[in-house]
């Protein structure tokens, strides 16, 4: 039997909801607030929550955004019960990582619907673990370190991520290293004035948070998905045992952390001495390798190259326009195509 947690402050819904439940033969538990329903989510790990927006303690919005960043809950079909049904509310909700809207009042039939709709579209997209990691141990000793990272990855599962939605927060406790499956996720840090600076763009193959999963420290960048996107977690005790047993999967990690740092340690210098015209060719070509594109296109908006190069937005506008007269690249909406990838590369200072 599938569990659902109600989390509403109205003790009418809230009594309704859980006998409609009941009657189609869910499980439920029910809290009266927002930080109750935190707490009973992390304790339960319910199938599914029901959330009201408007409560005490915690909003519905505060709930979405704490469950999302945990590990064993964010992953959890999220469906929101409000009275709000303004367009930017929905919106709001749904760059949160929200799943469904339910606007109130609703019937019985209308709920049952967007929950099951809910559970099969989980249950469609999630892979889980074939084998238990009891059995990690004749498992590796079949294998290499690395084909045996590779096998635990393909049978865990997913985490589905929307456009914007933020994966961690810089000083975020670290959980495990990130594999990108599919999409494209940029790291990033924030002044204190809101200004974005984009540390590096991860596309599927890539691992995110291997800084800090090594180092066993906070995130030291957040992270947020630039298109829908797909990510599998592996958790810090798994990596370690792996690393342990095999010596040559944990060079393989070094190189990559060693590549990571000596990237950043190009961009700093690029944001510090290089031109706008070098910054803004260093960045499409940086896009270019990290993002594995073979048609030699990159696609990303006004406001991200900026952030990644440090330049104003209209600085940005005004190089590119001087590229695409200059027959080196072309540019329709956020699609940037390299026709002369020697001149780019080998742009003056």
């Amino acid at each position: 039997m599938k569990k659902v947690l109600i989390i509403d402050d109205n003790d009418d819904i809230r009594e309704n909801v859980v006998e409609t439940l009941k009657l189609a033969g869910y499980l439920s538990c029910s809290a009266s607030n927002g930080k109750v329903g935190v707490e009973m989510a992390l304790k339960e790990i319910p199938d599914l929550i029901l959330c009201d927006i408007m409560m005490p303690e915690l909003d519905g919005y505060a709930v979405l955004l704490m469950l999302s960043k945990q590990a064993a809950t964010s992953t959890i079909p999220f469906i929101f019960l409000t009275a709000k049904a303004e367009h930017l509310d929905q919106r709001k909700g749904m760059d949160l990582g929200a799943d469904d809207y339910i606007i109130k009042p609703f019937n019985g039939a209308e709920l049952l619907n967007s929950i099951e709709r809910r559970l099969s579209k989980k249950e469609a997209q999630e892979t889980f673990y074939s084998s238990s990691f009891d059995q990690l141990g004749e498992l590796v000793s079949k294998s290499d370190g690395l084909n045996e990272l590779k096998e635990i990855i393909r049978n865990r599962k997913t985490r589905l991520l929307k456009k914007n939605q933020v994966v961690y927060y810089e000083g975020d406790p670290c959980p495990g290293l990130y594999l990108v499956l599919s999409g494209k996720i940029k790291t990033f840090k924030q002044t204190e004035e809101g200004r974005e600076l984009i540390t590096g763009f991860y596309s599927a193959d890539k691992y995110l948070g291997i800084n800090s999963s090594l180092c066993g420290s906070a995130y030291i960048d957040s992270a947020a998905a630039i298109e829908s996107s797909a990510l599998c977690l592996i958790p810090t005790s798994v990596l370690e045992e792996l690393l342990n047993k095999y010596p040559q999967l944990g060079r393989s990690f070094i190189k990559l952390l060693s590549d990571d740092i000596r990237e950043k340690e190009e961009q700093l210098l690029q944001l510090a001495y290089a031109s706008v015209r070098k910054k803004m060719a260093e960045v499409i070509l940086r896009l270019q390798r990290r993002l594995k594109i073979s048609t030699l296109q990159v696609n990303i908006s006004r406001e991200d190259l900026a952030a990644m190069s440090g330049m104003a937005t209209e600085t940005v506008s005004r190089t590119l326009s001087d590229f695409i007269h200059e027959g080196i690249i072309t540019k329709d909406g956020n699609i940037i195509t390299i026709i002369n990838l020697q001149r780019l590369a080998l742009m003056k200072n």
